[in-house]
This record gives structure tokens, sequence and C-alpha cells, in this order.
């Protein structure tokens, strides 16, 4: 009964995506089976049962940045439950997360995504489509459910601006480039003789068999292409997003514009992206300053 007022509390109260939902509720899952197999109830639950509890995880091998994320959710399950009284003092007050270190994503140069555009073969019946994808998700920053679930509706190519909804069910407004432009248009004229099912007419991006794509076949497609661009980077859709990101700040954009074009609620999230620009400038600095080269 508290699972499902406390999904419904993060649906409706907290408007989480499906998917971030799904993922506080397994980490709630994780609680309540070491508190059943430790005979405790909610009510009774210690700052030391919660420091056993996380010691447990360790001990199953579960790396620090999981043992974090389910931490998270924890805090936020308690949060709930003192909010709806059915608990008088929240444990998780004084919960500390592991230190974890911050791991910079892997970035494309503008010279690896035209590699992959061009490695596409456009003789298939997905190969426009291909095309428009990558173009999309590079040339808007946008996350990969994002991406599949974009609505023809949304799209205002004459104005050159998409209207993409996020996290959270959230509307926010970013500007397409002139070439996703073009080859989402080539990619609608294809569209046309697809035999559409009930309920995906509005969704852009399509199988063959008429169906929204998966978020597995975006990855598939964006690894087999940088499998022929023979790029050895371990990227995946979301590269693309963080190279978008990355090129923007290196072009000299506004680090609050980037934040409002990738819909990130918090300004500190996409301060990521200056710790890589003073990386990638530290590293471009040791190898090409004179100073730093051996004679």
């Amino acid at each position: 009964m508290v699972l499902k007022q406390y999904s419904a509390y993060l649906l409706l109260e907290r408007g989480l995506a499906e998917n971030t939902l799904q993922s506080y509720l397994n980490d709630v899952a994780h609680l309540l089976r070491y508190l059943n197999e430790n005979n405790l109830g909610l009510k009774d639950v210690t700052l030391d049962n919660l420091h056993n509890f996380i010691a447990e995880l360790h001990d199953l091998g579960i790396s620090p940045r999981s043992q974090a994320r389910i931490i998270s959710g924890i805090k936020s399950f308690f949060r709930f439950l003192k909010l709806e009284n059915h608990i008088d003092h929240n444990p998780t007050l004084l919960l500390e997360s592991p230190r974890i270190g911050r791991k910079l994503p892997d970035i494309l140069s503008v010279e690896d995504i035209d590699e992959m555009i061009s490695c596409i073969d456009l003789s298939t019946n997905e190969g426009q489509r291909n095309r428009a994808i990558i173009e999309t998700l590079y040339g808007c920053g946008l996350r990969v459910s994002e991406l599949v679930n974009l609505e023809i509706n949304k799209l205002f190519l004459d104005e050159e601006y998409v209207v993409i909804t996020g996290k959270g069910n959230k509307e926010r407004i970013v500007p397409i480039s002139p070439t996703a432009i073009h080859e989402i248009n080539l990619y609608l004229e294809d569209r046309k003789h697809l035999d559409i099912k009930p309920g995906e007419e509005n969704i852009l991006f399509l199988n063959r068999r008429g169906r929204r794509l998966t978020r597995v076949m975006i990855f598939y497609i964006i690894k087999q292409l940088a499998e022929l661009a023979g790029i050895r980077k371990e990227i995946s859709p979301h590269t693309l997003r963080h190279s978008f990101a990355t090129h923007l700040l290196e072009g000299g954009a506004n680090l609050r514009a980037i934040q409002q074009m990738l819909g990130h609620e918090s300004i500190s999230t996409t301060e990521v992206y200056i710790h890589i620009d003073r990386t990638r400038l530290r590293e471009e600095i040791l190898t090409y300053h004179p100073r730093n080269n051996s004679k």
C-alpha cells in the first residue's frame, strides 16, 4: 500500500518520467528486501541499519556510483514517509553517499560525426531516417527518450525550432539546424510510404513496421555507425548529446543557454562541460606548447 502511494506521489506531485519513477521504486525495493530479511519495519529503521544496508551493497559488488543513486532514492522515500506521517523521524538525514570521482563523458569531434553520417547507406529503406536521426540527436542535443517520442506537431521547421518534452513532461524550445531540417524533410517523404500503426501517426521516427523506435534500437544504430567509421571510443546516443554541449561551449555559447537547450534543471549538471573544456584545453597546451615539446 505504501509503495503504491509513493508511486502516485512520484508521478503526480513530482512529475517524474516513467523511467525515473521506476528507478526510484527499484531503489526502495533493494531496501525493503534488506529490511524483510532482518525483520525490520519502516518505523524501526535507524541510521546504523542504513549503514549496514550500504555495507551489504558494497559487499555485493555494487559500484559507488550505483550506491549513491540508491541512497538518493532511499532518501526520497523516507522524506515521503515523514511527509505522510508514516514514520516519526527520518533516519536518512545524516546518511552520506560514497565519494565518487567525476567521470567526464567521451566526446566525438565534428569530423567523427561527419564520418558516421557518411557511413550511412542511403540505398537502404532506413538510410535517410538514420541520417535524420543523427543530425537531430547531435544538432539538438536530445536525450534518446526525447528523440524516440519526438512528435511531428512539435516540429516548427520553417521557424527552425522544435518543442521537446523532457524529464517531468517539461517542454523546452530548441533551435534546429538547417542541415537537420533538410534531412528530416527528406525522411518525411520516405515516411509517407510506411504502414503506420494506430497511435503512432504523430511520432516522427518509425521503424519499417510503422511503430516508434525503441531506445535499444537507437543505441544499436549509433554503435553500428561508430564501428563502420572506425571510432574506437565507447559511445552511445548520449555521446552525441555530450558532443553537442561541448562543441557549443567551445564555440563560445553561454552556459545558461546550453542549460536551457539541454533541459537541465540545475546549472551544476551543465557545469560538467566546463570541466571537459578545461581538460581538453590542458591536453592541447601540453601537446602543442613549445615549452612542453621535447627536443
